[in-house]
């Protein structure tokens, strides 16, 4: 019993912890998975261990925010822009030694966008954009192996994000050309499906052991992004806007896991999750257009467990959505006339996820549980 809650809870981890982020709606909150996807037993791996797995993500945004401020009028106008993606993501992994592992993970997306600002105001339209977003691989390494490492463990990753997704996705946009023509237009930043950068990724994922069947886990994630704008136009209005940016990104997520023993393989999660893109990047300039914003969100979450396959269904419910001050709005405001953009946001997320674990022995501490 004891042997099949733990690898129940740290293959849970796994699915958990590789269900990142996708854009939250207009805050171009992009999909990523990081070495949350490496881990061969989570916590305890083994060398020559293999991971596949995949992950699904939906959400719809149409709530839009300016700070923390909800505009109703929005919705109840029928201006409010919408946003409906989908995204999948494989991942591979391989545990080179107990410690040190790696992981490649290969995004596609398919999303929709409807608005009537974007088609000259007089009626609402569809964009689109679909196909492989920006491609991750990486590596871990576990600061504990074998015995030790049953209770608690913590994991330290590096890993590069490359600009495999099409940053300048174009579709057609309506009443904007000669004479209400349409034309052939780069589509939101929201929906691109790549930000054009070379992109360096820091993370640190964990997992304690309180009870039996009781854990607590943790994901922290930043993507530095050096290249200032990626020379994709916008088609706003402000000449400080007219280029996309290519922005940094942050995300936190902590919790708790608990495994149904009356159950074999079932368990349940409630965590807290942090996600964000930030007004200024770390390393480089930060010019060109980018909605800065955080989403807050509490993450509920169930899985199950079928001999070496789990899959997990998580719903991150959206607590609190701010969509910050962007260096424009900063910039362009005069004690007359204070800007601060707005963008929408989702109410939820879904995150599903399976992952195949391929071990390539059973570690012998599970043998003495």
């Amino acid at each position: 019993m004891k042997r099949y809650i733990l690898l129940s809870a740290i293959i849970f981890g796994i699915l958990l912890l590789s269900q990142k982020s996708i854009a939250q709606g207009c805050v171009a909150i992009r999909q990523f998975s990081g070495i949350g996807n490496a881990v061969g037993q989570l916590n305890v791996q083994t060398q020559g261990d293999w991971n596949i797995s995949t992950n699904y993500r939906y959400f719809r945004s149409f709530r839009h925010f300016s700070g923390t401020e909800e505009q109703p009028q929005r919705v109840e106008q029928g201006t409010e822009v919408i946003n409906w993606s989908h995204g999948v993501d494989f991942n591979i992994s391989y545990s080179f030694t107990d410690r040190l592992f790696g992981t490649v993970s290969l995004p596609f997306a398919y999303n929709e966008r409807s608005s009537l600002y974007e088609h000259g105001r007089q009626s609402r339209h569809l964009s689109y954009s679909g196909g492989l977003a920006d491609m991750r691989i990486g590596a871990g390494y576990w600061l504990l192996s074998g015995e030790k490492a049953t209770k608690g463990n913590l994991a330290l990753g590096l890993g590069f994000k490359l600009p495999t997704g099409n940053y300048n996705a174009q579709s057609t946009f309506y009443n904007v050309g000669p004479n209400g023509t349409s034309e052939i237009r780069p589509v939101d930043q929201s929906i691109q499906l790549g930000d054009g950068g070379f992109g360096i990724t820091l993370e640190s994922q964990g997992i304690k052991q309180f009870k039996s069947a009781l854990f607590g886990y943790y994901n922290a994630f930043y993507l530095f992004n050096p290249r200032n704008t990626n020379g994709t136009r916008t088609s706003r209005s402000r000449q400080s806007e007219a280029i996309m940016s290519v922005p940094d990104q942050y995300a936190l997520r902590a919790g708790l896991f608990y495994s149904i023993k009356q159950i074999h393989g079932l368990g349940f999660s409630l965590g807290g999750r942090l996600e964000g893109v930030p007004i200024r990047d770390v390393i480089g300039e930060s010019g060109g257009f980018r909605r800065p914003g955080y989403v807050i969100s509490v993450e509920p979450g169930v899985s199950y467990m079928l001999g070496n396959v789990t899959a997990t269904l998580n719903v991150p419910v959206a607590l609190v959505r701010n969509r910050t001050r962007s260096l424009t709005d900063i910039a362009d405001s005069t004690p007359d006339n204070y800007r601060h953009g707005d963008a929408a946001f989702a109410d939820y997320l879904i995150n599903f996820g399976l992952v195949w674990r391929i071990p390539k022995k059973i570690p012998e501490v599970f043998n003495s549980l």
